[in-house]
């Protein structure tokens, strides 16, 4: 698992902060004096794979460097319900101001994580990889990536701009320039971006066989049935990665592994992740 750039933690956490601080805590300010200190504890309360406590660690940061942060797990742990993940020593202020901030990205980011290592584990024993797609949050894709990877799972593009990828509106428009198109187009990405990968989709076989040809080098299976995948992955007959799209459920994900894909992109990882619940508790 990649670490998130510092730099990248610092300004989301910034831009976090000045939305819920505002111009100050209006609350904490009035109710709360000055040179109050607290110890507290951040508390699983419920099963999950544990993700964002460097994002934890940066509001604290960020709102009192007097507040300390010891994390008790590591990224990427599984917690059970009842676990203690950290500790929290520090000016009582500061420490209720950056609750909810950092509760929000602690349970959105296990959520995602969470999400992700069920989907590795319906598929142990088979070849097939997890990745995640760019049905991310605007402007926290850095984040919700790593918290897939934190579950075990693999990511996939970060943008266009680190991969090829022919989509179907893509292709739907190159078909309207003649038959030599789609070849053309992935000739001339070869030569643009030799080090890229070379990702071609296709809803049939026909189509699979055509990016095969046209010279792709991963070909996307968008919704395909499990036996139009099974033909597909022979047909490739393993000159190209192989990766199947569209719909993909924890029900049927095993299933789809099965039939010798490389890859199982899922966009539920980061689109549809449910949030884990975690609280913040005074300690006596």
């Amino acid at each position: 698992m990649s670490a998130l750039p510092q730099e990248s933690i610092r300004n989301i956490v910034r831009a976090a902060l000045a939305e819920d601080i505002g111009a100050g805590d209006i609350t904490t300010e009035i109710a709360i004096p000055s040179d109050q200190r607290a110890e507290a504890c951040i508390i699983a309360k419920e099963p999950c794979v544990v993700a964002g406590l460097p994002l934890v660690e940066e509001v604290f940061a960020q709102i009192d460097r007097a507040i300390t942060v010891k994390s008790l797990v590591d990224e990427g742990d599984v917690a059970e319900k009842g676990t203690r993940v950290c500790i929290l020593n520090g000016p009582a202020r500061g420490i209720l101001t950056g609750e909810r901030t950092a509760l929000n990205f602690l349970q959105r980011l296990s959520g995602i994580a969470t999400l992700t290592r069920q989907f590795v584990d319906e598929i142990a024993g088979t070849k097939a990889k997890i990745l995640d797609t760019r049905k991310t949050t605007p402007t926290l894709r850095a984040l919700e990536k790593y918290a897939v990877a934190a579950g075990g799972g693999t990511n996939h593009r970060m943008g266009l701009y680190d991969a090829v990828m022919i989509k179907d509106n893509h292709r739907a428009i190159l078909a309207r320039l003649g038959s030599k198109a789609l070849g053309d187009a992935v000739a001339a990405a070869h030569k643009a971006h030799p080090n890229a990968p070379i990702i071609v989709e296709a809803d049939t076989l026909e189509q699979a066989e055509e990016a095969l040809a046209a010279g792709a080098n991963h070909i996307l299976l968008d919704n395909m049935t499990l036996d139009e995948l099974r033909e597909a992955v022979t047909l490739v007959a393993c000159r190209a990665k192989t990766e199947a799209s569209g719909g993909v459920t924890l029900k049927t994900v095993r299933g789809v592994a099965q039939t010798g894909v490389d890859y199982i992109s899922v966009g539920a990882l980061t689109h549809s992740a449910r949030a884990v619940d975690f609280s913040l508790e005074l300690l006596d």
